[in-house]
């Protein structure tokens, strides 16, 4: 049963019309030769004129058979591989849609529980109190939902976002110690290599957003105690922010693929995927909004990976 399936498949399909059009396309131009040298016999024995049996015609018929056979054989690979793609993005959003419904449930499911257990139970001011705070995580996480769907969009639609100038140095120092008890789990150093204020044209609600991406797959995808470094350099006059973190690390194969919408390495191998598969496609996109190029390679000095955010406009050096 499995092999007649394979059987039909729509690869095999494709691949047997391709071979039938090029047997086509042999045969007949076999054929055309065998004929004409059938006709070159019949001309030598009865010595006919050779202008009238034989035109050069019937070769541009031939060559432009074989040009209009090679067009519908470009047409059809380029049909087959948009539909591979449409087919690709299809999967992508089914296991995008399943696991997005996962996180959004999670948290309105954990906030109905401790309404519900208020409604049930006489509980104290000073007990409801860190209910309460859960509750506010749980809303907190909703509204983070929420707005990656919607920055998503205008990403899409290439809306402007306002920017302004700041101490990078400056910022990055700020973020670490706004977001410290997200953060706690882990350990993050920041090597500032640059002596001077670094002064950079961003969007902040952007930057939080792309670090906080980078720093919490950092801290998911790790067996030990996270540590993440973040480095500011500047080099060949290009600003360089690497962030370098201790976890699994990503094979090769997918370092391509992680910037894509809706990709998880967790739907392409054994590890259990995690997230909504938007993250580092934000990531990639608020890098470009801004400039930059961003690239992921191997960390030399630990297990995990080296995200690597390269600038080469919107800053400047403030001598002091």
């Amino acid at each position: 049963m499995a092999q007649s399936k394979w059987f039909f498949h729509p690869i095999m399909i494709f691949v047997y019309s391709l071979l039938a059009l090029i047997l086509s396309l042999f045969l007949y131009i076999y054929w055309y030769v065998k004929v004409s040298s059938g006709m070159i016999e019949l001309i030598e024995k009865f010595d006919l004129p050779h202008d009238k049996v034989l035109d050069i015609e019937t070769w541009v018929v031939i060559a432009m058979l074989s040009i209009l056979v090679g067009i519908i054989m470009m047409g059809m690979i380029i049909i087959f591989v948009y539909h591979q793609k449409t087919f690709q993005l299809y999967r992508l959003q089914n296991n995008f849609i399943n696991n997005y419904t996962h996180e959004l449930k999670t948290p309105v499911t954990a906030i109905q529980l401790y309404l519900e257990t208020f409604l049930r139970h006489d509980i104290s001011p000073e007990d409801q109190k860190p209910y309460i705070e859960y509750m506010l995580l749980d809303v907190n996480r909703l509204s983070e939902h929420i707005n990656n769907i919607l920055n998503i969009s205008r990403f899409e639609s290439n809306k402007a976002h306002d920017t302004e100038s700041l101490d990078l140095a400056q910022y990055i120092e700020t973020f670490i110690a706004k977001y410290a008890d997200q953060f706690s789990q882990a350990k993050i150093i920041f090597n500032n290599q640059v002596s001077d204020p670094l002064m950079f044209e961003m969007n902040i609600d952007l930057f939080d957003m792309l670090f906080r991406n980078l720093i919490f797959n950092a801290m998911i995808y790790n067996n030990q105690e996270p540590e993440i470094i973040i480095q500011l350099s500047i080099s060949k006059k290009k600003l360089i922010i690497s962030i370098a973190d201790n976890g699994i690390g990503i094979e090769k194969k997918y370092r391509n693929k992680i910037f894509k919408k809706f990709f998880q390495i967790g739907k392409a191998d054994d590890r259990s995927a995690k997230g909504s598969g938007l993250g580092l496609y934000m990531v990639y996109n608020i890098t470009k909004m801004h400039g930059g190029k961003i690239s992921v390679s191997e960390n030399p000095n630990a297990t995990g990976s080296i995200f690597q955010l390269v600038f080469p406009k919107k800053w400047r050096i403030m001598n002091v």
